[in-house]
């Protein structure tokens, strides 16, 4: 048992030397960075990067860095440093105890042969509209970055499940009180592809991959500096999302012409019929509605790959 102990000792004292040495990563949920990585297309073959929403952080310096270790410039934060503790003794826990894997819950995955074809999505859900969706994550992609720069991410809340939503706040938080402002720029979503769908015991999944151009940098509030990255360079960005919504719910029905984007639903909270559109939000009750209510929203955000551009 002594052993046991020492060994993960040892390791959390290893892992926590690795993390200090992060460098500074930044876009909406710090995926971006100062160097490159990740692989260029999908194909079985196992991709750098991070993950965001799922219930695994890997072991990869940009894993780590989604925890604010770096938004100032290079400093971490004692809040970091115990939230990166509490990560760790939990994964060494989990793995002492270690049981058969469980159902897949609607996080990040990268098992593509385990998807199916949009095609038997559109069979059960005739008003599905792969145009659509795709326009969808692509405004969610650009509004997203937005938030981020203005750090009003409020206004993501109804279109990220919980748990990602909590996890973007908490990095932004970190940035806010480094007094730092992350920048993203020129946003132009070059591409986003659907690699498929599946369902678990509670939810439909949606695995699609994005690429996009954006230019990133983070400055000092107070004296205007950049701190990190390029006010002038280019990152052309991978991702991979994954968005769910509640196992065999169908597309709802647009409120009319002239509302295309706006959906009639009841308010979960009041019953009343409302339209809901962007602000996502019962204007009877003044409750918050998750898309999650009647469409799909985001579980999880893998970074895949950055290229810069010179």
């Amino acid at each position: 048992m002594k052993k046991k102990k020492t060994l993960y000792i040892t390791v959390l004292i290893v892992l926590l030397i690795c993390v200090l040495a992060v460098p500074a990563l930044a876009d909406a949920g710090n995926f971006s960075g100062g160097s490159d990585f990740g692989g260029s297309s999908f194909g079985g073959s196992s991709f750098g990067g991070s993950d965001y929403g799922g219930s695994s952080f890997g072991g990869s310096a940009a894993s780590w860095a989604l925890f604010g270790l770096s938004s100032g410039g290079g400093s971490v934060s004692v809040i970091s440093i115990i939230i990166i503790i509490v990560i760790i003794l939990n994964v060494l826990k989990n793995a002492r105890r270690r049981s058969p894997a469980a159902p897949f819950s609607g996080a990040s995955t990268s098992s593509f042969s385990a998807l199916e074809p949009i095609s038997s999505l559109r069979a059960q859900d005739p008003q599905f509209s792969e145009a659509a969706i795709k326009e969808k994550i692509a405004n969610l992609y650009v509004r997203m970055q937005s938030a981020w720069q203005d750090k009003e991410f409020g206004s993501m809340r109804p279109f990220m499940t919980d748990a990602l939503y909590n996890q973007f706040m908490l990095q932004l938080d970190e940035l806010i009180r480094s007094n730092c402002t992350n920048h993203v720029e020129r946003i132009a979503v070059l591409d986003v592809t659907l690699l498929g769908w599946r369902s678990d015991e509670a939810n439909d999944v949606l695995v699609a991959e994005v690429k996009s151009r954006i230019i990133d940098y983070i400055s000092n509030d107070k004296t205007g500096k950049v701190i990190s990255g390029s006010q002038t360079t280019e990152k052309f960005m991978t991702y991979e999302w994954t968005l769910i919504r509640s196992r065999g719910m169908k597309t709802p029905a647009s409120a009319g012409k002239g509302k295309e984007g706006t959906a009639t639903i009841h308010c979960p909270s009041c019953g009343a019929p409302i339209e809901i559109n962007q602000s996502a939000k019962c204007p009877y009750c003044d409750s918050v509605i998750n898309s999650a209510d009647y469409d799909w929203v985001i579980s999880a955000i893998k970074g895949l790959s950055q290229r810069t551009g010179y």
